[in-house]
């Protein structure tokens, strides 16, 4: 974190994220409470959607958010946009919830039983493999690498789940398998417009590809190391905890943009009959989706919650992006503060002509 020059600098306890700076082992304790904690959300959100979930109500108007998701992976039993086999959704709820408790106790163990710096670890074994400096790039690439390779079968798991169990298709208006269409061509021509793609076998080619350049490049990254010197050109003096922060809010940040955008106006991959129709973008104060069809009870469709709350937050993560960067490449904030005071101090001296 940028220390402003101070080596010595401490933190308050509600600065969250001091306390993982230069500490490896407490790094991995708050990725496991953070996947803790969003297990527990999934799971405990869709138990409560479920429990007031009206079927004679399209499931699109009902403002819910993790019920339409599981439908549109075909869990749930639905027919014509409607849960007929809720016992599937309580399953994956409870399961979350199980799954949240053992991330949470992967966090306090991490946090209180084992070492706080994985560079305590003897040499040789496996927890000092992942200790790591912030202006290491040879370290870092290494753990890049992991990361890649478990986005990579993310992305193998959902395409065969579409393959061999099936997810929603709103132009058949049932469950049914997608086999993938791993069309290079289309994959190359959807990079600008992909936010119109209307067949799930195209998505799910995107996705089967995206697997093997994620999985390619993990093994790349685990492989190699810096070619040459590490010299400025490369990024010496920008890798830091502030810097890496900033690159992680940034692309956060564009991920939330393009599912703003794309739920507001795509109906393949979100139907109408799961989060409504598709929506207007508004100018006011700030730009904002809403609804084009009147809902007379209820106030917003799944999409306008979706879509809305996406965009604020990709905004809020765009400008944590810019403070972190500028902090990182070493402006100092408190610069404004004291401007500020001096054009004040500087606007009473000349009111009072003193």
């Amino acid at each position: 974190m940028q220390t402003y020059g101070n080596p010595n600098v401490t933190y308050e306890w509600y600065a969250g994220n001091s306390g993982t700076t230069n500490r490896s082992g407490k790094f991995i304790a708050a990725h496991a409470a953070h996947a803790g904690l969003m297990c527990f959300w999934a799971g405990a959100f869709t138990l409560f959607e479920l429990a007031r979930y009206d079927p004679s109500i399209p499931m699109g108007n009902q403002s819910l958010i993790c019920l339409p998701h599981l439908a549109g992976l075909g869990i749930g039993g639905i027919e014509n946009g409607v849960i007929t086999a809720p016992y599937g959704m309580t399953v994956v709820a409870v399961l979350h919830l199980i799954v949240s408790a053992v991330y949470g106790a992967g966090g306090l163990l991490h946090s209180l039983k084992y070492e706080g710096d994985l560079g305590s670890y003897p040499n040789g074994s496996r927890p000092k493999k992942f200790d790591f400096e912030w202006d290491d790039p040879d370290k870092l690439t290494f753990i890049l690498g992991h990361h890649l390779i478990f986005l990579g079968v993310g992305n193998i798991q959902f395409v065969e789940w579409a393959r061999i169990h099936g997810i929603w298709d709103t132009a058949a208006g049932t469950t049914r398998q997608v086999q993938y269409n791993l069309d290079f061509g289309m994959i190359w021509n959807h990079q600008a417009d992909f936010l119109s793609i209307n067949s799930l076998e195209d998505v799910m080619g995107g996705h089967a590809f995206l697997a093997f350049f994620l999985i390619i490049g993990g093994v790349f990254h685990i492989a190699t190391k810096q070619f040459g010197e590490y010299t400025e050109f490369k990024g010496k003096g920008l890798l830091s905890a502030e810097a890496v922060l900033s690159y992680s809010l940034a692309g956060v940040a564009y991920m939330a943009f393009v599912a703003a955008f794309w739920c507001s106006t795509n109906t393949t991959i979100y139907p109408t009959e799961l989060y409504g129709e598709v929506l207007k973008l508004q100018l006011d104060f700030a730009p904002y989706f809403i609804d084009t069809v009147q809902l007379p009870d209820y106030a917003h469709s799944s999409r306008a919650w979706l879509s809305n709350v996406h965009y604020y937050l990709g905004f809020f993560f765009l400008q944590g992006h810019l403070w972190h960067a500028l902090r990182a490449m070493g402006f100092d904030f408190r610069r404004i503060g004291k401007a500020i005071n001096n054009f004040e101090n500087a606007s009473i001296t000349v009111g009072g002509k003193s």
